[in-house]
């Protein structure tokens, strides 16, 4: 059987994925290690906590000891590397911790699973999952390609390049099995309330003001994050070592027109709606040019953006039991 480690997989993406691959492959072992910070939630994976195919380790990736006893302990063949800080507003006021776990954290990851698998590389994968905002900002035309040159505007961008480049170097270098992966903006069931959509969900179903940044016109192309998960599988089973595969929606919103359409759906004023002072270094616009894994690995979005955003709001409304657990012990929530 496939014996894989998922770093992060109590996240949002991490999580959502672990359930897909449980789905859809018979032939696998799951670990997922993660050290459940504020946006690591356990409850996130109930449907699958009682298969046997499926472990939970609480542990941060940087504790060079445990990573190696879990190598040695289960012997795996491929590691999905999702765990890293990620909100950009927490990495303007706390960027060490985001050096910390993002850069560091990948180079024991690498590092492990290099010793480990001692040069045998041949049915071995590591992949990194990343972001597009590694790549900066766009103007009004053009798209990220993997060949943009990287060019972050946050400490949670630097970040990630760093660690992307890490992962680029350890194939360059030993011919390390490392594969990156860049998406666009993610949504979907179990994400943490305050990235934009679900906080505009959650804010909106309890009649509170949504804050939305600047004049609300920065660009995204969203990405439903169950296709995210199909993509990785793909990358996970066909990629190309060394290979970098952009992910993207090929779908952009200005912020504003999500947070109205939000309110419209849930039968809401746009009154709630307060533009607030803008982020610093704010990127103007992201948009995937998701060409390659189309042409090379045959995936391409299945869900519209308004069927997803509807599946969405109706997971939120349904579910309000695990949100408001959160937002109970949370207190600071920001878009």
């Amino acid at each position: 059987m496939k014996k894989i480690l998922v770093t992060g997989g109590a996240g949002f993406i991490g999580s959502n994925f672990i359930m897909h691959i449980l789905e859809q492959k018979t032939d696998c072992l799951i670990v997922n290690l993660d050290i459940l910070t504020y946006a690591g939630n356990t409850d996130n994976l109930l449907s699958v906590c009682n298969d046997h195919r499926y472990t939970f380790v609480r542990g941060d990736i940087c504790d060079q000891e445990l990573v190696n006893n879990l190598f040695t302990r289960f012997d795996f063949d491929k590691v999905v590397h999702f765990a890293a800080e990620s909100h950009v507003d927490r990495s303007i006021t706390c960027p060490e911790q985001f050096v910390q776990t993002n850069v560091l954290g990948t180079q024991i990851l690498l590092q492990t699973a290099k010793n480990y698998w001692n040069n045998d590389f041949d049915s071995k994968r590591f992949i990194h999952v990343s972001t597009d905002e590694v790549y900066g900002s766009l103007g009004q035309g053009g798209y990220f390609t993997e060949d943009t040159p990287l060019a972050p505007n946050s400490p949670y961008s630097a970040s990630k390049a760093g660690s992307d480049l890490l992962a680029r170097a350890f194939y360059e270098t030993y011919q390390f099995p490392s594969i990156i992966t860049r998406c666009s903006n993610n949504y979907g069931p179990f994400q943490f309330p305050e990235k934009l959509i679900p906080l505009m969900i959650t804010n909106a179903l309890r009649d509170i003001p949504l804050p939305v940044y600047g004049d609300g016109m920065n660009v995204r192309d969203w990405l439903y994050v169950r296709d995210h998960c199909r993509a990785i599988e793909q990358v996970l089973d066909k990629g190309v070592p060394g290979r970098i595969y952009n992910i993207g929606g090929n779908n952009e919103w200005h912020n504003i027109d999500i947070v109205k359409l939000i309110c419209t759906e849930i039968g809401k004023p746009h009154s709630l709606i307060s533009f607030v002072k803008d982020r610093l270094g704010h990127d103007r616009r992201y948009a995937i040019d998701a060409s390659r894994i189309k042409n090379e690995l045959g995936w391409t979005p299945s869900v519209t953006f308004e069927q997803g955003i509807r599946e969405t709001i109706s997971w939120y409304l349904n579910n309000t039991e695990w949100w408001e657990k959160i937002l109970n012990r949370t207190t600071e929530i920001t878009a």
